[in-house]
């Protein structure tokens, strides 16, 4: 249930329109709805942390991504389902009508037209990889972002090995309200854009790179040891959790014209 639907139930019960038995039953499934044995959808989730409950394929069988969408597509707003394989997503198209498949960023997403949506942008984040490698790492990001009602600008292939690639794009940069960088390899570029920018700035490492590069660790550790004072780090390729979190900050700033 999302903050809106919920004020509206209160306001109908007030005014007399909806009884309280009949509230209470629309109520019911708060905070959370069982799928089958397998799952517990957290219905609350819009209310307290801003976004529905995202689904996260990996791991789960086609029958049981089909079951959990169908929950939480229910509930009206935006859908998100990340790390979808081909067979998966199959399943969730055909579950959620309207819903597109982007296979780069491996997610399956639909933004509702009837209001219940993100709407339209307010603030701007710029996402910003290193190489063609990165990208899938940094779609993940952007559509995330946007599912999650957030402006994005994307600024990609402007690797450290040719920096003056990424000082073309200053103007985006500036302009963006947040910073998402992502890097494999060595890291180091987070580093680079933490020193041009006032906004906030949170790295993404990725698991792309050879050797000593193992997987994403070396550019973790790097993007962790910056000397680029505030850069925030998420976990290896986790561009969700990357947009997630410049979705937080977004949410909670207040700017001219906002309520509150």
């Amino acid at each position: 249930m999302r903050e809106e639907d919920l004020l509206n139930l209160l306001r109908e019960v007030a005014s007399g329109e909806l009884d309280t038995s009949e509230a209470m039953e629309q109520l019911r499934d708060l905070p959370f709805e069982r799928v089958g044995d397998f799952a517990a959808v957290d219905t609350h989730r819009g209310l307290r942390c801003g976004f529905a409950e995202v689904l996260l394929a990996e791991g789960k069988t086609v029958d049981q991504c089909r079951a959990i969408a169908a929950a939480l597509s229910a509930k009206g707003g935006a859908f998100l389902a990340t790390r979808v394989s081909p067979e998966q997503a199959e399943a969730l198209l055909d579950e959620i009508p309207g819903a597109e498949y982007v296979p780069i960023a491996r997610i399956v997403r639909h933004l509702p037209d009837d209001g219940s949506g993100p709407g339209e942008p307010q603030r701007t984040v710029a996402v910003v990889s290193a190489g063609t490698a990165d990208q899938p790492v940094a779609e993940e990001a952007a559509l995330t972002a946007e599912t999650m009602g957030l402006g994005v600008e994307r600024v990609y292939d402007v690797g450290i090995a040719g920096l003056h690639r990424l000082l073309a794009h200053r103007e985006i940069l500036d302009r963006a309200a947040a910073v998402i960088v992502v890097a494999g390899m060595e890291g180091a570029l987070p580093s680079a854009v933490g020193g041009l920018v006032s906004a906030p700035v949170i790295a993404v490492p990725t698991s792309v790179g050879y050797g000593v590069a193992k997987g994403g660790w070396a550019a973790l550790l790097g993007m962790l040891a910056t000397c680029a004072s505030g850069v925030t780090v998420v976990n290896i390729d986790n561009g969700f959790g990357a947009a997630y979190a410049a979705a937080r900050i977004m949410w909670n700033l207040k700017g001219e014209g906002d309520e509150g």
